[in-house]
């Protein structure tokens, strides 16, 4: 394997639809702001289909996958339930996570190690489908060592610790990210990251060669409700004027 002279990102489109599900309508669509990431130079397209549903439902994976042309990413619990969802809809790749309900977003990393007998035969079924089968762990030799062992294609590590301490434990964080990262790309695992970039904190990630493609979502969705608001209040403001105007009938 060879280091990477450029990164890969994978733009996460959760958020789009927690805004949707917020009013329980049929906009904004995550499959649209998919597609507008594809235009803007994303590699690849994420999505988490929570066994909640909160925000990410099952017609907008289907939707994703069937009309944007991106590597998707699905993101899910390692269920029955989301292995037939998961065998159905052929992703590029699937990542495993660990997921509970009372959670925000997901707090950890998978558990590999201590759950071993029951992911391999999960991994196995996945990759029979063709579907490359990623892990979502902690920067942590024994999960590493792992998912090697079960034969994992793609682990992408947890950057939350990272991205959530103090000034004074971020360089141990990244110092502890740069070790993993340097140690699955040598097992031969390509290495995916992360939870909680954005930003202010990706750029020293980014520069991890060993990394092939970083995860992000709520702060770009966060950022385009900001940089993405001029043009929806403009075009808003005409439409408006316009409609106005041809009710008095000027312009007729």
């Amino acid at each position: 394997m060879t280091v990477h002279k450029i990164i890969e990102l994978g733009v996460n489109v959760d958020h789009v639809a927690t805004l949707r599900q917020a009013r329980g309508v049929n906009y904004p669509d995550p499959m649209q702001a998919a597609e507008v990431a594809r235009k803007a130079g994303a590699d690849g397209i994420t999505v988490h289909l929570r066994e909640d549903r909160r925000h990410i439902q099952d017609h907008d994976v289907f939707s994703i996958k069937g009309n944007v042309n991106l590597p998707m990413n699905l993101e899910m619990a390692a269920t029955q339930e989301m292995l037939k969802i998961a065998k159905t809809v052929i992703p590029y790749e699937c990542c495993l996570v660990p997921e509970s309900r009372e959670e925000l977003t997901t707090e950890g990393g998978l558990n590999v190690a201590g759950n071993a007998d029951f992911l391999s035969d999960y991994i196995s079924s996945l990759q029979e489908s063709g579907i490359k089968v990623s892990l979502f762990i902690d920067p942590d030799k024994e999960q590493i060592e792992a998912s090697k062992r079960l034969g994992a294609d793609i682990i992408e590590l947890h950057t939350g610790a990272y991205a959530d301490c103090g000034e004074e434990q971020r360089e141990f964080e990244l110092n502890r990210i740069r070790l993993a990262a340097k140690m699955a790309f040598d097992a031969g695992l390509q290495v995916n990251a992360g939870h909680g970039l954005h930003y202010q904190n990706v750029a020293k990630i980014a520069a991890i060669e060993e990394l092939t493609c970083l995860n992000i979502g709520h702060s770009i969705v966060a950022r385009a409700a900001m940089t993405g608001f001029y043009e929806a209040v403009f075009a808003m403001k005409q439409l408006m004027n316009g409609a106005r105007l041809e009710s008095e009938g000027v312009g007729t």
